[in-house]
């Protein structure tokens, strides 16, 4: 190829690379708005994509290990009261006593306190909450503890995989004294924290 040919080809080579669109040219070829554009593109894509990812995470996060539950039930007050949002651990059901469990009862999702585990003999007495021959001291409990009557018979003993369980609104809770001890695999978890996010 000679010089005169080897011009033509340059030339025309010039000439399709200014036919083509600017986001088909060679990068350092193109107009700068055209590449800030795209640079733009990118990462809004590369944005949305983390986005996603963060999203999906959260959703598995709080549908497979944690929950949240918006209280509208007063038989906790005042630990927990109307409008506090409970975060609770699902994957821990090796309660203990004192623990705030999650369950669900009437369809309703409720928040109870543990007073006493498998194994253990419950009474309820003219002086309060008896485990295993011994009145319970309650310091954050403000109500007495009461049987109701024509609902569970006391003493008992709460069965292998079962829980007892209370609410601290002793006077009017609904709770084991009304449907017995509640099966651990039945309960929705442990809570963890309690927001409470409302007017004071």
């Amino acid at each position: 190829m000679n010089g005169q040919s080897l011009t033509l080809e340059i030339a025309r080579g010039i000439e399709f690379e200014e036919d083509l669109p600017p986001d088909l040219l060679p990068e350092k070829r193109r107009p700068q708005q055209a590449v800030q554009q795209v640079s733009v593109w990118r990462d809004l894509a590369s944005l949305a994509i983390k986005i996603a990812v963060i999203l999906v995470a959260f959703a598995f996060i709080f549908s497979f290990i944690y929950g949240l539950h918006r209280n509208t039930d007063p038989d906790m007050a005042p630990m927990v009261k109307d409008g506090d949002v409970v975060v609770f651990y699902r994957l821990d059901k090796g309660y203990a006593i004192g623990d705030l469990v999650l369950l669900r009862y009437e369809g309703e999702i409720v928040v109870r306190r543990v007073v006493a585990q498998a194994g253990d003999v419950v009474d309820i007495t003219k002086d309060g909450l008896v485990i295993n021959g011994s009145l319970q001291q309650e310091p954050e409990i403000f109500q007495t503890t009461r049987r109701y009557e024509n609902k569970i018979s006391f003493p008992l003993t709460v069965g292998e995989g079962q829980i007892f369980v209370l609410g601290d609104a002793r006077e009017n809770a609904t709770d084991s004294r009304i449907y017995g001890p509640v099966d651990t695999s039945d309960t929705l978890g442990k809570a963890i924290t309690i927001m409470r996010w409302r007017r004071l």
